[in-house]
């Protein structure tokens, strides 16, 4: 849906809390990195400190295996009219990628062996009005795609085994009408630990956090306070254990709506935030403890109660800003002269990705 929906992102005032002294608060820093393209990026995926991808418009990639000293840019054959909205990066050889365009077929599922040299089609949509908007994995061969819903019903997927993707669409919770979610930045799906999943929604009369703790065999849904409508909604995930989780969201089509929440019982129950100083709605956000492969799975390298956010407006795209918060939200502090970018995340907190317009990539440490 949120292709759709995405283009319609309008400028605001930024929101101004700031409860503590700016001053006494030691910044992050930021070290501008070169991409090798101008295309939009999308999503980022860090698997270390070395090594990251990131991918976007005209079925643009890019990867560094050197902290982002250098990066190499590609394009996918055949997928030059598609946008990747999600990646999943799992060595410097391995990683997924997850594409929309403007047919039923162009939703499909790339992966690549060799460092990019060849692309494999895992997935191919064939279901009529699906909107495949991000994937989460648990281990490199064990994860989750999500999609709007359709006629009542989820069309999600999983796979065991990094190859082949399976419906699950009748474990899924029955859909509200109009239920969705944002494909900003592949990041309205988050996995934590074996089995734990939550996926972030609007476009209907409540925005949801639909949740698993098996692997996705069974799911919940859970009410949230973010404002939902069919231009808004929960659109960014993340959670640094299973119990201690933030959605970010807001209205694409009112600027002064950008909202976040905490949970701290694995999503059951959600409690708003003090207003991020951003424009527009939150496109992304992240926990600085980060997250990366560790014994095959993706583990947080920390428990850090740290949280990145970042926005993004039109007309122009070049709007939108970042903001940052130690306590999850009590506190927010705005990232000076960031602008521009639709997702962040982290390895680690030394190391941090934001990627946006133009093929702008900005290494961000704590």
């Amino acid at each position: 849906m949120l292709q759709r929906l995405l283009v319609v992102l309008l400028i605001a005032c930024p929101a101004l809390v700031f409860a503590r002294d700016r001053a006494n608060v030691k910044q992050p820093t930021l070290t501008p990195q070169n991409s090798g393209t101008t295309q939009l990026l999308i999503s980022v995926s860090p698997v270390n400190d070395n090594i990251v991808w990131a991918a976007g418009t005209g079925g643009t990639y890019v990867v560094t295996t050197d902290g982002g000293n250098t990066w190499t840019s590609g394009v996918v054959p055949g997928a030059e009219q598609l946008q990747f909205r999600d990646v999943q990066g799992v060595s410097d050889k391995v990683a997924y990628l997850l594409s929309i365009g403007n047919n039923t077929n162009n939703f499909q599922i790339y992966k690549t062996y060799d460092g990019g040299a060849t692309w494999h089609v895992q997935f191919t949509n064939e279901t009529v009005n699906a909107f495949y908007d991000c994937f989460a994995f648990w281990k490199p061969n064990n994860g989750l795609a999500h999609s709007d819903s359709v006629d009542g019903v989820f069309p999600d997927l999983r796979t065991y085994d990094g190859q082949h993707w399976l419906s699950i669409a009748s474990n899924m919770p029955p859909a509200l009408p109009g239920e969705a979610s944002f494909a900003a930045s592949g990041t309205c799906i988050t996995t934590q630990g074996d089995s734990n999943a939550w996926i972030a929604t609007g476009g209907s009369s409540i925005a949801r956090i639909l949740a698993t703790t098996d692997g996705g065999d069974t799911w919940n849904a859970y009410d949230t306070p973010l404002n939902s409508s069919p231009s808004a909604g929960g659109i960014s995930v993340a959670f640094r254990d299973s119990q201690n989780g933030m959605l970010g969201g807001g209205d694409l089509a009112n600027n002064n709506h950008v909202q976040a929440a905490v949970s701290h019982d694995g999503g059951q129950t959600w409690t708003l935030t003090n207003t991020p100083p951003v424009n527009g709605s939150i496109f992304c956000l992240a926990y600085v403890g980060g997250m990366h492969l560790e014994d095959d799975k993706y583990s947080s390298s920390g428990y850090s109660k740290t949280v990145v956010v970042t926005s993004e407006t039109e007309p122009d795209y070049d709007s939108g800003q970042a903001a940052w918060t130690p306590d999850e939200g009590e506190t927010w502090y705005a990232v000076q002269g960031v602008s521009g970018y639709w997702a962040v995340a982290f390895s680690s907190p030394k190391a941090g990705w934001f990627v946006g317009n133009n093929g702008q990539i900005l290494k961000i440490s704590f």
